[in-house]
């Protein structure tokens, strides 16, 4: 397995995942400003230019904030489907975008990595969800999710790392100081996953394949780490999955990096050693260097492609 990931940041104010083989570099989402994105992946050792695409996972501005710096005049591909981009439209700067267009369900390609997007259930236009795929490593990417369909266990059920959303607990929701109807939005099947909920789904969905659970889009007001921890820990020691290793993300730090080159086949995994694969933030070589020209990158049949001068 050869794929790193590393949550640069993710809250209600920005969401940002790198995911990168030795050879292609992406981002899911692009939530920060260009040049926070930029600072937060050169505290890992990746230089801006390393990038070569950005995934969106829907248009709300925590995940795009950052999309038309980032862009760099066209040498960073941009992927979203057809709702996502017409979301986009009204924000200043929309009309220079080129698009590659994606359809959930139908994977494509970035360079070596496979990309398969698949619905999720959130108030935006067509939000989906990702597994990203290298070598027999499998990454799934879902922030945004009101409530755990058969399609998301499904999709994600075989994955060595996820970043999944579990942001609120239900109690301090429940009576948080915010009006009733931002509480019935969260709450909703549109909304947003409680910690209660995202620990019931990594438990059903955890195996020995899974190595690395990254807790994402925490609510400062209505969730606290430990509750989350506690909540998904819980739940995976229930069912005798103490090996798997659950991280936090946070919205003014990057997370540790995951690296799948480090960890063993799954069969060969020890019970207590989820901490194996597993690098301090800033201490990770991800061995991705781009060029200020941006090469080409080999993009398969299931895109379509929408130039803007």
């Amino acid at each position: 397995m050869s794929l790193r990931v590393c949550v640069l940041g993710s809250s209600s104010s920005g969401n940002c995942t790198l995911v990168a083989s030795p050879s292609t570099a992406i981002l899911v989402d692009a939530g920060f400003s260009g040049r926070e994105t930029v600072r937060r992946l050169g505290e890992i050792g990746v230089a801006g230019e390393a990038i070569q695409a950005i995934c969106l996972t829907h248009e709300h501005s925590d995940h795009t904030a950052g999309l038309t710096a980032l862009y760099r005049g066209g040498r960073v591909a941009l992927f979203a489907n057809s709702g996502t981009i017409q979301g986009l439209e009204a924000r200043p700067g929309a009309d220079k975008l080129s698009w590659n267009i994606f359809t959930p369900g139908s994977p494509f390609a970035i360079g070596d990595l496979r990309v398969e997007p698949f619905s999720v259930p959130h108030d935006a236009y067509d939000p989906v969800g990702f597994v990203i795929l290298h070598e027999g490593c499998r990454v799934g990417v879902v922030t945004d999710m009101g409530m755990v369909t058969g399609l998301i266990r499904e999709r994600l059920r075989a994955c060595n790392a996820l970043v999944i959303e579990s942001n609120h607990d239900e109690l301090l929701l429940k009576n948080a100081d915010r009006p009733w109807h931002l509480k019935q939005r969260i709450f909703s099947r549109q909304g947003h996953l409680s910690n209660e909920h995202a620990a019931d789904l990594i438990a059903e969905i955890a195996g020995p394949h899974l190595r690395v659970v990254f807790l994402a889009h925490l609510s400062d007001q209505c969730n606290r780490p430990e509750l989350a921890l506690a909540a998904v820990n819980d739940a995976l020691r229930k069912r005798g999955m103490t090996h798997v290793a659950v991280k936090l993300s946070a919205k003014d730090r990057v997370s540790d990096v995951w690296d799948g080159a480090l960890e063993g086949p799954p069969e060969d995994q020890e019970v207590g050693a989820g901490q194996k694969g597993h690098q301090q933030a800033g201490q990770a070589d991800i061995p991705v260097r781009g060029t200020e020209g941006g090469a080409e990158i080999p993009v398969a049949d299931h895109v379509t492609k929408m130039d803007r001068a």
